[in-house]
This record gives C-alpha cells, structure tokens and sequence, in this order.
C-alpha cells in the first residue's frame, strides 16, 4: 500500500511540476486557455469545496492578461506608476529633471 501511495504522490508532483512550468514558460494564449479551463472546472464542483470564489479569481486572471511588467497592463497613467511621486498637483516638487553643466563636472585624477 505504501508504495502505491508514494507512487502516486511523485506522479502527482510531476504533474504540477510540469503545469507550473507549462504555465511560467508557454505562451499567453495558452496560459489563458489553461487559466479559463480551471476556472470552469471549479466552477463546475460541489459547494462544499468551496471553490466559487477561487474560480471567479480564476476567470478574472484568464479575462485581463497582464501587462509586459507583470502589472495591471495600465501603463502610463493612474495610481500604479508611482503612486503620486511628482506629480503635477505636488507644490514641493522638484524638477523633474537635473541639469549638470559640462564645465561643472569635475575629472578624477
């Protein structure tokens, strides 16, 4: 019985193994594919696991890909590119860029 149990464990490791790298490495489509699937299959499963939530999750991920960063795929503008560090609106705000004449920078000798 024990080695039934291990075998199946490692076959079961295996697996996961192989879709986590299948999920990092392969292609947006198929990431997406992948993630819509899941999300139906737990959607489709009793209450009492209580995957409703996790499938809503699921589908929200394969609905919006991410953006080339990782991020929320807003890139440009909102709260995510630097949550208001020099913004327009800020009085103290330095310029927002530093201007070093030729003549000032100094040779190391």
């Amino acid at each position: 019985m024990n080695h039934l149990l291990d075998q199946s464990l490692v076959g079961v490791l295996l697996l996961v193994s192989a879709g986590y790298a299948l999920m990092k490495l392969g292609p947006k489509t198929l990431r997406m594919r992948i993630l819509a699937a899941l999300s139906r299959v737990a959607a489709r499963m009793p209450r009492m696991f209580g995957l409703s939530q996790w499938a809503k999750q699921l589908e929200a991920a394969a609905a919006k890909p991410k953006g080339a960063c990782g991020g929320c795929d807003d890139c440009g503008g909102g709260a995510a590119t630097g949550a208001g560090i020099g913004t327009a609106g800020d009085a103290k705000s330095g310029p927002t860029e530093i201007n070093i004449p030729v003549g000032k920078i100094g040779r190391r000798s």
